[in-house]
């Protein structure tokens, strides 16, 4: 996927429920198909990262319109596994470049 103004970013935090151990996630992870279904098509995976003793931090890049079908499968195969919160973002560098710029031209 391009990283064009058509794409916003989502950071996902799926918290762990510490009163499961790994085993019993893996196996509601198998049984909702997580690792085929999540993300859904169209969807890149910007960053994964495991944070010990929090959860998982997904970063995803996706069109707006593909953000029913992240929240679906979310719903359908990380509850009951996870916590999720999600915070939609965007993109602030280029942003910040001008930003830059301008005040080293002077500008406010």
């Amino acid at each position: 996927m391009s990283d064009t103004a058509e794409t916003m970013l989502l950071t996902v935090f799926l918290r762990h429920d510490q009163s499961n151990n790994l085993d019993a996630i893996q196996t509601k992870l198998k049984e909702a198909e997580w690792w085929d279904r999540f993300p859904p098509a169209g969807v890149e995976v910007v960053s994964w990262y495991v944070a010990m003793g929090f959860g998982q931090i997904v970063t995803l890049r996706l069109p707006p319109s593909k953000l029913g079908a992240v929240n679906v499968e979310l719903e359908r195969s990380a509850w009951g596994v996870f916590r999720t919160e999600c915070m939609p973002a965007y993109d602030f560098l280029p942003v910040r470049e001008k930003i830059k710029e301008r005040v080293r031209n002077g500008g406010k």
